[in-house]
């Protein structure tokens, strides 16, 4: 339940459009609802204004159709992340109206019109097409909750001059998320041309002294350019939920 589910609950009652009774059937389930091997957050939504995302990574298809049909129930958008092929196909067959990005490994279910509630773009660059998946779980979490998006690919400093001649692009971006591997330089440029929040996606692509990412994620935290965060390695979701509440109207 969101603020709004709710204030037109408080209105059906102030209008005696339902009961007090029915009032009360409807938020039972508040704040969360025991399913034995998970209890899910109903309540997330109210509080944060976005609903529960469910990390599929390593639950079953039976974990996930039961949490998915519990929330779907609820009438929620719903964003599973980390999500294979096989585990999709599965959930596919019962939200027949789901998205699956197999780039991303997302699987999107809309039920409600998405509202855009950000105050300008989200725009998340890539350094290389190597780094894309990560990148797109970003676009694809940051527009589930409720933001304009644009990409901006292959953009690395092996070759900059790509990057420069999308200036233009690169200013008119409210919150840029920058999505790099290797040694992780991309972010500290792009810090250096911008005067808006810059959150930088280490990823674990790289040869064998980039050490999974670990490289790339020192070389962030050590950036010149002020200005710049930085999130955990490969965490292109935990990126696009720090750019929706800097991006946030209210």
């Amino acid at each position: 339940m969101n603020s709004k589910e709710l204030t037109r609950l408080l209105q059906s009652l102030v209008d005696k459009q339902i009961s007090v009774a029915e009032g009360v059937e409807k938020l039972k389930q508040l704040p969360f609802e025991d399913l034995g091997f998970a209890q899910i957050d109903h309540h997330r939504a109210l509080r944060q204004g976005v609903p529960e995302v469910i990390l599929g990574e390593s639950k079953s298809v039976e974990q996930l159709e039961t949490i998915l049909t519990a929330m779907a129930n609820r009438g929620n958008n719903i964003l599973v992340t980390r999500l294979n092929a096989e585990k999709a196909a599965a959930l596919g067959n019962r939200f027949p109206a789901a998205e699956y990005d197999p780039l991303a490994r997302t699987f999107s279910l809309v039920q409600e019109q998405i509202e855009i509630i950000g105050r300008g773009k989200v725009l998340v660059v890539c350094a290389g097409t190597s780094d894309l998946p990560v990148a797109r779980e970003a676009t694809v979490t940051a527009r589930m909750l409720g933001n304009e998006v644009e990409e901006l690919v292959d953009v690395g400093v092996a070759g900059i001059h790509r990057l420069l001649a999308r200036g233009e692009q690169l200013q008119k971006a409210a919150v840029i998320i920058v999505v790099a591997g290797m040694e992780g330089a991309l972010p500290s440029v792009i810090g250096g041309l911008v005067a808006v929040p810059v959150i930088a996606v280490p990823t674990s692509i790289g040869y064998g002294a980039s050490f999974g990412g670990l490289a790339a994620l020192l070389g962030m935290l050590n950036s010149c350019a002020s200005g710049v965060t930085v999130v955990n390695i490969d965490n292109g979701f935990g990126a696009a939920f720090a750019a929706n509440r800097i991006n946030r109207k209210e």
